[in-house]
């Protein structure tokens, strides 16, 4: 994951969503479509929350210091904790609470119905482009591994790139939702339709929103690697020569690019202490080898007892 990809993939969404959340309303106001105004507001909270995540990025490259001398890389997990959090109240609220009043007969109406469908076009070329730029990172990302786009957004640490994503994602969701509701009050002559369509597009915002503040949540509070990379670290650390097994390892993501390994090691008893440490050295270059984004290693070099000797190493 490059840090320098995330920051382009954020500038391009925000750069969209802020044209957009101006046009949107105007539109939306003009057409007097509360699924208009709820695309609307849906730009506006993407367009806070890229600021959001944009601040993660700067914040999190800082340098580790004494105070915090694993660095500042789970910034990114809080900064994406408030998007989240940004992305229900201001966009989902507000959909949804549109999308009521319409249904009720309690919305204003409007007449100019066709700059509504015009921003829609112009906003499904600016949106896709975003997707695009985001899915187009997925997709290299993925790429020299057995992992697919769908299961590697799910599983990756970098919550910023995936809150960009979903919120692209979604805005495009919103678009179809924002274009049939206007289509069917057309129609129809009922406000139905559009208010519904407002209320889908803020329970969207919704399972997004929680989503990302679940993820961005088990990160912030200290979450292991996932399985895979985890046994990828213990069949390096065992390949080693001299050690017979792992008997604890412990891993936890300090960053989308940083992670701390802990492991108790059991060596053999021909080894000597010396020799353990040179052999727990080279664990510790050939890890940031194999792993690029393990930075942090501590290894704590144990014997077997006799009862444990006869055990079958633990791979």
């Amino acid at each position: 994951m490059s840090r320098s990809e995330t920051t382009k993939t954020v500038l391009v969404a925000g750069s969209a969503n802020l044209v957009l959340a101006v046009t949107k309303l105007v539109a939306g106001a003009m057409a007097g479509s509360s699924a208009m105004l709820a695309e609307g507001a849906h730009s506006v909270a993407d367009t806070l929350n890229q600021g959001f995540l944009l601040a993660s990025l700067r914040r999190s490259a800082r340098p580790p210091s004494r105070k915090h001398p694993f660095g500042y890389g789970n910034e990114r997990y809080f900064w994406s904790l408030l998007a989240a959090f940004g992305i229900f109240v201001a966009g989902a609220g507000y959909s949804i609470f549109e999308g009521v009043l319409t249904i009720t007969g309690n919305a204003p109406g409007g007449e100019h119905v066709w700059p509504a469908f015009a921003v829609l076009a112009l906003a499904a070329l600016l949106e896709g482009g975003s997707w695009l730029r985001a899915f187009t990172q997925a997709r290299q990302e993925v790429r020299g591994t057995d992992r697919g786009v769908v299961e590697h957004v799910r599983r990756t640490p970098d919550v910023t790139f995936k809150a960009a994503l979903l919120e692209d994602s979604a805005a495009m969701i919103g678009l179809v939702l924002a274009a049939a509701g206007l289509t069917l009050r057309e129609i129809t002559g009922s406000s139905f339709w559009d208010g519904l369509a407002s209320i889908l597009i803020g329970l969207l915002l919704v399972v997004v929103a929680f989503a990302l503040g679940r993820d961005s949540r088990s990160l912030l509070i200290g979450q292991a690697v996932d399985p895979a990379t985890q046994r990828e670290i213990r069949d390096e650390i065992v390949s080693a020569p001299g050690v017979t097994g792992v008997e604890e390892l412990l891993t936890m993501h300090f960053g989308p690019e940083d992670i701390l390994v802990a492991a108790k090691v059991n060596f053999s008893d021909a080894i000597s202490a010396d020799e353990a440490e040179d052999v727990a050295g080279e664990i510790d270059r050939c890890l940031r080898e194999r792993v690029p984004v393990v930075r942090h290693v501590f290894l704590d070099p144990t014997q077997r007892t006799p009862d444990q000797r006869g055990a079958t190493p633990s791979v």
